[in-house]
């Protein structure tokens, strides 16, 4: 059963039933199976939380519908202008209703099934980029979100990711970045390894951060770079477990190190990001 609401917020809908069908592409989000299928394939993404709704618009994203508790509605009067200007149906359900849809408590306030952008050309993403961030499979969400989190808060201009990397508009991925996968430019680098070479011909230093027999340490790398500025550089990163590809080390002008202590070996591959992204930051 569904009915408008009553007041000031004209469109929006009131429903009762968690498995009304206008609301299918809310169903099970914590179904991580599903949503690797459906998501691109429906060219859809979720954006979950005010904040990151309000990137996504800001970054030119279009609505195709939102979801929200009632108690929420007065918070978000620009998300409803939004949702209206887009032409995109805003749904309002009971709390209990959002928890049988979703599967967990909507505590961030409210969902939005957004399109999903046209994904750019590779020369589009790294003209003019003077640091680029490369992920190669990195598989888990969260850490493709942290990755992006980290680029965006440490001035990395662009994200590469490889064809079998994680989805960074997967939902856990956009939460954990709280966004920032929408201010910072990213596309995949397909033909993959071979995409490194291009980079490199582009002007690039790819400089692929690996536990193997690294050429130099990252204080190294920070020191060549200051003391040739405006070089250009793209840091490449590896899979959670086995890092980086011996094919992608290969590809790369120069292997890098972060020294470790206290018997560890290496960090989280989205801790060592943010390491390499402050150690290599502009002057």
């Amino acid at each position: 059963m569904t009915a408008p609401l009553e007041g000031a917020h004209a469109g929006v809908v009131q429903i009762e039933d968690a498995a009304d069908p206008r609301l299918d592409e809310y169903a099970r989000l914590t179904d991580v199976a599903l949503r690797r299928r459906r998501e691109p394939a429906e060219g859809l993404y979720i954006a979950e939380s005010h904040t990151v709704i309000r990137r996504a618009l800001a970054a030119g994203h279009r609505p195709r519908s939102m979801l929200m508790a009632p108690r929420w509605l007065e918070e978000s009067a620009d998300l409803l202008g939004a949702a209206a200007a887009a032409g995109a149906p805003v749904y309002v359900a009971p709390e209990p209703v959002l928890r049988d849809l979703t599967g967990f408590h909507l505590h961030r306030g409210a969902l939005a099934a957004m399109h999903r952008p046209a994904l750019p050309a590779r020369a589009a993403v790294v003209r003019g980029a003077q640091r680029l961030a490369v992920l190669e499979d990195v598989v888990d969400h969260t850490n493709v979100g942290a990755v992006f989190r980290a680029a965006a808060g440490l001035g990395v201009d662009a994200v590469l990711v490889s064809p079998r990397c994680a989805d960074p508009l997967y939902r856990r991925s956009v939460r954990v970045s709280m966004g920032t996968v929408f201010q910072v430019p990213w596309t995949r680098l397909d033909p993959w390894p071979e995409g490194l070479t291009d980079l490199r011909g582009a002007g690039f230093t790819v400089a692929a951060l690996t536990l193997g027999d690294a050429t130099i340490t990252l204080d190294e790398l920070a020191a060549d770079l200051t003391a040739h500025p405006g070089r250009r550089l793209a840091l490449v990163l590896g899979t959670e477990g086995d890092g980086l590809s011996r094919h992608a080390v290969a590809a790369a002008d120069v292997a890098v190190r972060i020294p470790m202590a206290g018997g560890v070996d290496s960090l989280n591959v989205a801790a060592a990001a943010a390491v390499a992204f402050w150690a290599t930051r502009p002057a």
